[in-house]
């Protein structure tokens, strides 16, 4: 048996997946979840392709072998492996797969890695984590996480919300765990993932107590529901060329009394303890690196589109054209250029590596702004085309197809090739699922503007402020210390 069909074995567990009212029984064959499914199930089986196997696993202790994502960077070789794999999991869905590709588990890697590190913060941590991770590792789960709390009131700590008081949170502690109660969002991917993280992506304050907790559930762990949005997912693979097949599904996870066991409790109610674990410097470096490259991809993949769309109208002469053509350019070279100085500037942690962070930081805050302004350009570049298509492809074969092969057809290329492409686009800037993207690459890392801010204070400024300091009191002739 593949890993994709292990994949979906795993599935069907009797999850508690509920979608527009009612409680799915089959995710695998329902039409809101296959389509992914499959791509999902398609990936795991590259995994084993004789061609590519070596690019994608590595072997481990006992022989078998595992995803690259779990490789610890003992080299800095090793940094161009993990980037490597990345680049072709996340190319087999033009980057339009976030939550399978690695980011969850290279965060896990860091954890695991400096386990020893917050042992004094989380006592049993080392132990916790090194079972945990090994058995994610060697059975190849996929893991997401869910660290917001509903928004109900954000002026509000979640301790000051009375009967609104609806953040996932500890009511009980028993001899076998903890019981949790309330909700957390947002989890891309949980539907079809075999594990979730769960903690808190912001900072609490002392007062909210229950809520400094770090722990993982198994997505068919009882009384855990996960509550899905309205499927943007189509059984319609000509017309619908990404809505079919890369669906990435968001969920609500509530917890209606859950049962959490002890040796998935990573910190029981430390909230100085989460943050310092959250934000480990290493943890941060090695986890942000597959986000980077998959945006290269999935500039690639904007650019490709915005360049044909150009070519298939025949209006790449025009210099207004070529200025929007080459943002687009420039943007996965901007981006492309901060990946391979993070790799190549990578830091040591005692005995493993990462990549730089200053440039992966950069590269993640421009990414927030590039991805809404590449879907602007591809609009721009169509015009009221991508309105103008057929309802179907179908079309090509009715009664009035020779019309629409007349009508339709391109500078460069026939009717049918041109509609296709214009499907594509459309599927990519103007369905719900290209709304969706455009939203997520927005505040997947959070606000831009508190992404911004904080990258402004931690920034390492001193090298800046000391040369401008020695200059003001160099007393070289401002006409010698500047040639």
């Amino acid at each position: 048996m593949g890993a994709g069909e292990r994949l979906k074995k795993r599935l069907r567990d009797g999850r508690n997946v509920w979608i527009n009212g009612e409680r799915v029984r089959d995710l695998v064959s329902h039409p809101a979840f296959s389509g992914t499914i499959e791509s999902i199930a398609s990936l795991l089986d590259l995994q084993d392709h004789p061609d590519v196997r070596d690019e994608l696993t590595f072997e481990i202790s006992n022989g078998n072998r595992a995803n690259m994502a779990f490789l610890i960077p003992e080299t800095k070789e090793d940094i161009f492996r993990r980037s490597r794999a990345f680049r072709l999991w996340s190319g087999a869905t033009f980057g339009v797969m976030s939550r399978v590709a690695g980011y969850y588990r290279s965060q896990l890697v860091g954890w695991y890695v400096h386990r020893n590190i917050f042992e004094n913060e989380a006592p049993k941590f080392s132990d916790k984590m090194k079972r945990y991770f090994e058995w994610v590792r060697e059975n190849d789960l996929l893991l997401t996480a869910a660290g917001h709390d509903p928004q109900i009131d954000r002026s509000k700590t979640a301790d000051e919300l009375g009967d609104l008081y609806t953040a996932a949170r500890i009511v009980k502690e028993t001899e076998d765990g903890i019981i949790v109660r309330g909700a957390k969002m947002i989890a891309t991917g949980a539907p079809y993932m075999d594990e979730i993280m769960i903690s808190s992506h912001k900072k609490r304050e002392k007062k909210e107590k229950g809520f400094g907790s770090m722990f993982a559930i198994n997505v068919n762990t009882p009384n855990v529901h996960l509550i899905c949005r309205e499927s943007f997912s189509s059984d319609n693979k000509e017309d619908h060329p990404l809505s079919s097949r890369f669906d990435e599904m968001d969920a609500v996870i509530v917890f209606d009394d859950a049962l959490i066991p002890w040796e998935r409790v990573f910190i029981k109610d430390d909230i100085e303890a989460m943050w310092k674990i959250r934000n480990d410097p290493f943890v941060t470096a090695i986890s942000i690196h597959e986000t980077i490259v998959r945006l290269v991809s999935k500039l690639e993949f904007v650019a490709a589109i915005g360049n044909d769309l150009a070519e298939s109208i025949g209006i790449t002469k025009y210099q207004h054209v070529q200025a929007k053509l080459a943002e687009l350019f420039m943007q996965v070279e901007t981006i492309n250029a901060l990946l391979l100085s993070a790799e190549h500037h990578s830091n040591k942690y005692d005995d493993v590596w990462a990549p730089s962070i200053d440039p992966m930081v950069t590269a993640k805050n421009l990414g927030m702004h590039y991805y809404p302004r590449a879907i602007e350009i591809l609009q721009q570049l169509s015009a009221a085309g991508m309105l103008q298509t057929p309802s179907s492809t179908a079309e090509f074969h009715s009664e009035i197809g020779e019309f629409v092969n007349k009508y339709y057809r391109g500078a460069d290329r026939n009717a049918e090739e041109r509609v296709k492409l214009l499907k594509l686009a459309w599927d990519l800037v103007g369905s719900p699922l290209g709304s969706r993207h455009e939203l997520y690459e927005r505040f997947y890392a959070g606000d831009s503007v508190r992404a911004f801010a904080s990258q402004y204070l931690e920034y390492d400024k001193s090298n800046l402020i000391k040369r401008v300091q020695d200059r003001i009191k160099s007393k070289i002739s401002s006409e010698l210390s500047f040639q």
